[in-house]
């Protein structure tokens, strides 16, 4: 039980990678899993979800694959990992709302295509980000629901009108509400909106870096959609838990600042954080304004029965 100087069992729904290891490239070793894995534990986590995110099926699958392979090899990974996050390819392709996802990847959803990477995975899939409108007729959504997989959109512009079709299907969350879309949005009738105006029905994951949502926007939206039905994920790559530096994530070269954002070269946009959960952990505290109680429930107690049975 976590006490005034202990934190608790953080819970991450969405890590890329850690600690200079990158789950979204070939040649993952069993050496590179296990440091992921002691690091990771080092700053807190007791679980977590290694996230492969938008390539061709291929490739998915064979980083899919290998996960689920070495996992098995190792102790320490088979405590940690709870399953695995599959970020893409049925994702919007349009700039601003594909985020980091190469564009030449994306596609709509097939069931064929779902059940290759459901295959490579060899039964730890636990949750599938997808863009509500690029999943034809909600077929693949009700695959997966029915299969007990967790669903999420992101990366996604679905008309209100789609986005609750999909929670008829079997769709339940959202990821990182307020990020995988443009800087500039229709003022009203947006996708942040038409999420949140479904939050009856929706739970919603968010980063809480600083940097993605600036700290009162995070405030107000969890304020607004309930306590309750938000969780924080770290959304981490390689960099995290290394502080500032140049690092890769799949194809990427990224620059990590001191706020432990990941940059694209340039600035020009974010591409993950390297802001580990157990400081967002403190920072939803000294930032936003939560208990300690509150900051718990969002980095471990919520993302936890997001899964539902998964976990």
């Amino acid at each position: 039980m976590s006490g005034p100087h202990n934190p608790p069992a953080f819970f991450d729904l969405q890590v890329n990678g850690y600690a200079g290891v990158d789950f979204n490239r070939d040649g993952l070793t069993a050496d590179d899993l296990h440091a992921a894995c002691a690091r990771i534990a080092v700053d807190g986590v007791a679980g977590f979800l290694p996230t492969v995110i938008t390539d061709d099926l291929d490739a998915m699958g064979r980083r899919l694959r290998r996960l689920a392979e070495l996992r098995e090899q190792d102790e320490l990974a088979r405590r940690l990992i709870v399953g695995l996050h599959v970020e893409g390819p049925f994702l919007n392709e349009t700039a601003g709302y594909i985020g980091a996802h190469p564009i030449a990847h994306a596609r709509p959803a097939d069931a064929e295509a779902m059940h290759r990477l459901l295959e490579a995975g060899g039964g730890l899939v636990r949750l599938v980000t997808l863009a509500p409108e690029r999943d034809p007729g909600f077929a693949v959504t009700r695959l997966l629901a029915d299969a007990g997989v967790t669903v999420a959109a992101g990366h996604c512009d679905p008309s209100r009108d789609e986005l609750a079709a999909a929670c008829d299907a079997g769709l339940t969350l959202f990821t990182h509400l307020g990020n995988g879309c443009p800087a500039s949005l229709p003022r009203h009738d947006n996708v942040i909106h038409r999420a949140l105006s479904l939050r009856d029905r929706l739970r919603f994951t968010l980063i809480a870096d600083g940097v993605h949502l600036p700290f009162w926007f995070l405030r107000d939206v969890i304020a607004l959609a309930g306590l309750d039905r938000c969780a924080v994920v770290s959304d981490a790559v390689t960099a995290a838990g290394l502080g500032p530096g140049r690092f890769t994530l799949g194809a990427w070269e990224l620059e990590v600042g001191e706020d432990l954002a990941c940059r694209a070269p340039g600035g020009e946009h974010l591409v993950g954080s390297a802001c580990p959960l157990s400081i967002a952990f403190e920072r939803l505290q000294s930032a936003c304004g939560f208990t300690r109680t509150e900051a718990t429930s969002l980095t471990s107690a919520h993302p936890r029965a997001f899964l539902g049975d998964a976990t």
